[in-house]
């Protein structure tokens, strides 16, 4: 399963963003996406988490700012980002994970992938 993440660039802050992500390859179906990120100098860290079950996770440094969508008919993942500030600056990193495609209509091995990283930058 790939990812391919695009949409980051150099904004002032107080500006927005999207963030896209497309899923593609053969899979049977996605428990969850998600997207991270990783500043200069810090780990990489839980921007926000939507499970297919209904279970949403966002980090409360972004919360009331930055909203995950999917659009399951694409396969794509969607970060739109509000309110934009200096310390949001990163490399932001979109992950999905579910199982493979298996015999006839059955899920095959679980995956878990990432793409490969989009570099947002803010401006004070």
């Amino acid at each position: 399963v790939q990812l391919q993440a695009s949409g980051g660039g150099l904004v002032q802050a107080g500006g927005s963003l999207r963030l896209s992500c497309a899923i593609s390859g053969n899979f049977h179906s996605i428990k969850s996406v998600a997207w991270y990120r990783q500043a200069p100098g810090k780990e990489r860290a839980l921007v926000a988490r939507m499970s297919t079950d209904g279970d949403l996770n966002v980090s409360p440094s972004v919360k009331d700012r930055f909203t995950i969508t999917r659009d399951s008919a694409t396969n794509s993942v969607y970060l739109h980002m509000n309110s934009l500030k200096p310390e949001d600056t990163a490399v932001y990193y979109c992950n999905a994970d579910g199982y493979l495609s298996g015999k006839g209509w059955s899920p095959g091995r679980y995956f878990n992938s990432w793409g490969q990283g989009t570099q947002v930058t803010v401006s004070s």
